[in-house]
């Protein structure tokens, strides 16, 4: 397990709060940053005490993207390849993300840029603060959005604003991506990791095999006809009904309690 401090990791309830800690390079990332985050992501997927994670940045930035300091074509050299890039560091962490069966919140406290955009909008709840601007910086230099952006933000806000946000790369401030849908919800500057903790530790105590069927389902959604969303839906129910979770919701339904998930 890495102890790189690219990442600062805390496990508290069930929640594991991953900060990305490069705070005077506005938390952009180099490779150890993203081999860490990697780790981390990676170990929710292994760890059954792993119930939740909550994503943020540390300083007055989210995540700025790549660190660009190191790709200075003023130093000469060959062009660099960006899709080893992608190959090797963002496209494996994305995939992690997308494919844990347990919820991932983002805290998006300060700007949200390139590549440090569209990791924010893989996770499954995004809330911002106000301040927070979300920009999709690929076109200042050159570059087409990356790190899944030209996939989620159609699916998200349909074509012309996604084509505008890429082409233009005009800052889309938190409270307008809240109002389009893009995240869940903007919050005071003041307010927003009290929120967003208490909306993770919420979901890591809730029954956390349900809540993975349930993204596993929304996410097949999307390429599903109705009939095969309608056959998945019964076959996820089913293991969803002979659930330790199910049998205790119930029970403490019934018994007018609240309930205490396992996860199993």
């Amino acid at each position: 397990m890495t102890t790189s401090e690219t990442v600062l990791a805390r496990r508290e309830e069930g929640v594991l709060r991953l900060t990305l800690n490069r705070p005077e390079k506005l938390n952009s990332f180099n490779e150890e940053m993203h081999l860490a985050l990697r780790a981390h992501i990676q170990q929710a997927h292994e760890d059954e005490a792993i119930r939740a994670i909550l994503l943020t940045g540390a300083g007055r930035a989210f995540c700025a993207g790549q660190d660009l300091g190191d790709r200075d074509p003023r130093k000469g050299g060959p062009a660099p390849d960006l899709g080893r890039t992608l190959d090797q560091f963002y496209n494996p962490t994305l995939r992690l993300i997308r494919r844990l069966e347990k919820p991932v919140i983002c805290a998006v406290n300060g700007v949200a840029a390139g590549a440090g955009a569209n990791i924010a909008l893989a996770c499954d709840i995004v809330l911002a603060a106000k301040s927070a601007k979300f920009i999709q910086a690929f076109a200042k230099i050159g570059l087409i959005p990356d790190a899944g952006g030209s996939w989620s933000l159609p699916r998200i806000l349909g074509e012309p604003r996604a084509k505008a946000l890429a082409l233009t790369a005009e800052p889309l401030p938190a409270e307008k991506a809240a109002d389009w849908g893009l995240i869940w919800r903007a919050v005071e500057d003041g307010d927003l990791m009290a929120e967003a903790e208490k909306l993770a530790q919420s979901l890591a105590a809730g029954p956390t095999l349900g809540l993975g069927l349930t993204k596993r389902l929304i996410h097949a959604a999307a390429t599903n006809t109705q009939d095969e969303q309608l056959d998945m839906e019964r076959d996820l129910q089913q293991q969803a009904g002979r659930s330790a979770d199910y049998a205790e919701g119930v029970t403490a339904f019934l018994e007018k309690r609240g309930a205490r998930f396992t996860g199993k």
